[in-house]
């Protein structure tokens, strides 16, 4: 991997801005993204176009600027902010004598290097393969550099060269260990519905601080860092609320505007788990600029889901780094904490207790011996704090719903 090595991978980004989407935030993206595929983002070139061009991306001029550029950086790859064709990357690497990825290939590469599971493995393998399939023919430098550094991580070293109908009957195979792995996750599923086991999931932009808050709420030791793509794999953890009510929170994959759609279908099983929660939230880096940039982006993937119905949290995060005025201001109506320094959780809490799916109530009871059963009912129904046998009955602390309650409003201790 490009981090044990001596030498720091240095990259040339280069970008045309077509007007489309905003060029100049996303390349500042991908200089994140080129820093946790472990490369130094050494410079970078845009040229405004109305449109790229077929044969080499950026103009004939931009093409000698930028092979003069590797030439006297000793610049080792260029890495594209779009989606390139065979042809393009061909043509640029005759010219620069420089390896080209495109943003796809390298969002891919950051995948296979975080995935641990066994489910994260597989769909990465797979959306490299499905990107990898149309571009067996036009392999230059890239050919000839497999195994040495960023795009060439994972299956792709040793997938590459094989032929189409090997890479074809790999994809059938992945598929279908991909289906298996689904339909387990569906059992579970389907366990933690019947179990009555609510579900809360944490969803938003890439590098949000969404590991950071799974800690801080359940102490699950997820890995934290501040790198795009830090947590790949989605991480279950049980968090109590203050009501006393238990819930299974969900840490998922970050979101990164222009998500290659490879990636989209590849990884859509693991959003749908999140998307099929009773709670979502939204969670935000309110420090960064493209705060509500990052909130749409997110909101968009979750009505593509299907989310319409369900309770959405916006919750801003990183607000110690942020001026209260600026914040009463800008995100007054959104829940704003820091989940670094713990600001603010009591209040997520609540919001969390608040949206449950269905009413929930702290109670103690003394439930007399003679109808003890309502003890195994709450047991099975509600959440069972503590329970002691005395000499007038049973001592009960618990949470239970409605349905609960109203059976046993008698016994409740004044």
């Amino acid at each position: 991997m490009i981090e044990n090595e001596e030498k720091i991978t240095r990259a040339l980004l280069v970008s045309v801005d077509t007007g489309d989407f905003d060029a100049e935030a996303s390349l500042d993206e991908l200089c994140e993204l080129v820093k946790s595929a472990g490369a130094e983002p050494a410079f970078t070139l845009s040229q405004k176009l109305s449109r790229p061009e077929s044969a080499t991306y950026v103009g004939t001029g931009k093409l000698q600027e930028m092979a003069q550029l590797c030439k006297e950086q000793e610049i080792d790859l260029i890495v594209v902010d779009s989606e390139l064709s065979p042809t393009q990357i061909k043509n640029i690497e005759n010219e620069t004598d420089v390896r080209v990825i495109d943003r796809t290939t390298l969002i891919l590469d950051i995948f296979a290097l975080r995935a641990r599971s066994k489910e994260g493995k597989l769909q990465v393998e797979l959306a490299q393969l499905k990107y990898t399939l149309p571009r067996l023919t036009g392999k230059g430098i890239e050919m000839s550099r497999l195994g040495g550094g960023i795009g060439t991580r994972g299956p792709g070293e040793t997938k590459i060269e094989t032929d189409r109908r090997h890479i074809r009957r790999r994809m059938e195979t992945l598929k279908e260990e991909l289906s298996e792995v689904e339909k387990r996750r569906a059992m579970l599923r389907k366990r933690r519905e019947k179990d009555g086991v609510i579900t809360c999931a944490i969803v938003g932009y890439t590098n949000a601080g969404k590991s950071t808050l799974m800690n801080t709420l359940t102490n699950a030791g997820v890995l934290a860092q501040d790198k795009l793509f830090a947590t790949l794999d989605p991480t279950s953890r049980a968090l109590r609320l203050p009501s006393g009510v238990s819930v299974m929170l969900i840490d998922t994959v970050g979101l990164v505007r222009r998500l290659p759609h490879h990636l989209v279908e590849a990884f859509r099983s693991t959003l749908e788990e999140a998307a099929q929660s009773d709670i979502i939230i939204n969670l935000c880096d309110a420090s960064s600029e493209e705060a509500r940039v990052h909130l749409q982006v997110t909101r968009d993937l979750l009505d593509s889901l299907g989310c319409g119905d369900t309770p959405i949290l916006t919750v801003l995060n990183k607000c110690d780094l942020l001026d209260d005025s600026l914040l009463a201001q800008d995100f007054n109506s959104y829940i704003q904490i820091s989940a670094k320094t713990g600001a603010g959780i009591d209040a997520l809490l609540q919001a969390i207790d608040d949206n449950l799916p269905v009413r929930m109530r702290r109670v103690s009871l003394l439930v007399p011996f003679s109808n003890a059963g309502i003890v195994s009912e709450i047991r099975a129904g509600g959440t069972l704090i503590r329970e002691e046998y005395t000499a007038e009955g049973v001592a009960v602390e618990a949470v239970v719903d409605d349905i609960i309650f109203a059976k046993v409003q008698e016994y409740i201790k004044i």
